[in-house]
């Protein structure tokens, strides 16, 4: 009953009143029902469709990036040729404990444009200054990069795990059998790995569809909104604007799209039965 009663106040409470409220249009205490009044507003909504387009590119890019990374960090973590690896685990997992706001501000300093370190890097090899946090490409450039020095060593330690879970016997049949390296990782190693690689894979698009510390501390959505993400504009609508309505619509737009992209990924990874 306890576990119950929590669920209920701080959980399905909150969630059925946010979707009363996204029936409602007005801030403060004059509000007034407004039925799909809001719905129809995001559909028609241009600026919410560059959030999604934006939130969407970065996805795209930054979820692959990361993840193949992890997963070749992880491989070379789990290779007993590698000296001192207890230290470069401890390294690669360091940035993972680092909090959002402050690698945010961390990396506004470094990539800032007349005195970053970034800049001050390039310049040593002849490339002129980069506007990351000025520049619409640039600056997504600069939201990807942070994203994945902060989440590398997080997945990449989740798969050593798997790595090191994986029976030593399956290799040795298979090596055996005459298979190399590269046929022993796609017949053994990937196929192994599956579940834990699915899990990363949907807490990794979750959390990109979710992403807001990283683009609010470093651009603020700019330049030209080349960086406001779906939950940025969620929250310049109810924190800002005070328009809560319209802001739990896009609270529910946004739980509507990472359902559904949740379940197409387990279906297309998933295990076939």
């Amino acid at each position: 009953m306890p576990a119950v009663l929590g669920f209920a106040v701080f959980k399905a409470y909150p969630i059925a009143a946010s979707f009363w409220i996204s029936l409602t249009t007005g801030n403060g205490d004059g509000t007034t029902f407004s039925g799909l009044a809001n719905y129809r507003r995001l559909v028609a909504d241009p600026l919410f469709w560059t959030a999604l387009k934006n939130t969407a590119l970065i996805l795209v890019v930054q979820v692959p990036l990361m993840l193949g990374l992890a997963l070749l960090v992880a491989l070379g973590l789990n290779s007993a040729k590698v000296w001192l690896r207890p230290l470069w685990r401890l390294g690669v997992f360091v940035p993972s404990l680092t909090g959002l706001v402050a690698a945010g501000v961390m990396f506004s300093v470094i990539l800032n444009r007349d005195a970053g370190l970034m800049n001050w890097v390039l310049s040593l090899v002849g490339i002129d200054p980069v506007n990351w946090l000025g520049s619409p490409a640039w600056a997504r450039v600069a939201v990807v990069l942070v994203i994945t020095w902060h989440y590398t060593g997080y997945n990449a330690v989740m798969y050593l795990a798997a790595l090191q879970g994986i029976p030593k016997e399956l290799y040795e049949a298979a090596m055996v059998d005459g298979a190399g390296p590269v046929r022993r990782f796609f017949s053994i190693t990937l196929p192994q790995m599956r579940p834990i690689l699915l899990l990363t894979v949907v807490l990794s698009t979750i959390g990109t569809l979710q992403l807001f510390d990283e683009p609010y501390v470093l651009t603020g959505g700019g330049p030209d909104n080349s960086t406001l993400t779906v939950t940025m504009y969620l929250y310049n609508n109810g924190f800002k604007y005070f328009d809560f309505g319209y802001a739990s619509a896009l609270a529910y737009a946004l739980a509507l799209i990472v359902s559904v992209l949740g379940i197409v990924q387990v279906r297309m990874m998933g295990e076939r039965r």
